[in-house]
């Protein structure tokens, strides 16, 4: 297994349908659900440990979904609202080091459990025309809504693999 990226890079098909978009929203729909039922009664110690040398930490990883997920929710929401809006990148290391990462993991669930129910809810009206929607990304260039939405999910189950690695779980 590719620890780095242990469920695989992302993988957007060509042509996505709303049938990929119900199925990337059914995963985000349970994650936190998911991501608590696994962190919730963790040890300060367990919060600590990496998925391999010199990654985040499982508290650091929470965070930081809960950060990227805040981040591309906007960026969805400007696709489908502004014509071709250019986007910001964020440092995530430098966020890592604020002091709200300090905080235990639950005010992080908290806000990904308000978001996600709001992408779901947001995906479940979007239509064919609204998929070919975009923002420009100042740094990676043109991303489509159905590639947002794809990432979303992704990014949730990707970091989901690595909290499971470093608490020495099966990942699926």
């Amino acid at each position: 297994m590719n620890v780095k990226f242990p469920i695989g890079e992302l993988q957007v098909p060509d042509q996505v349908t709303l049938e990929d978009v119900r199925t990337w929203l059914n995963e985000i729909e349970t994650y936190t659900d998911r991501l608590r039922d696994t962190v919730d009664n963790l040890s300060e110690e367990e919060l600590s440990k990496t998925y391999r040398e010199g990654s985040f930490t499982v508290r650091q990883l929470v965070h930081h979904i809960a950060d990227s997920q805040l981040n591309m929710y906007q960026r969805l929401k400007l696709a489908l609202t502004d014509d071709a809006p250019t986007v910001p990148g964020f440092d995530q290391e430098k966020w890592l080091e604020l002091a709200d990462n300090s905080l235990p993991v639950e005010p992080s669930i908290r806000m990904l459990e308000g978001m996600n129910k709001r992408i779901v809810t947001l995906g479940h009206s979007l239509t064919e025309d609204q998929l070919q929607r975009y923002f420009i990304h100042e740094d990676t260039g043109k991303i489509t809504v159905a590639t947002k939405v794809a990432k979303l999910s992704w990014h949730e189950e990707h970091h989901f693999a690595h909290i499971k690695i470093a608490l020495g779980m099966e990942v699926k």
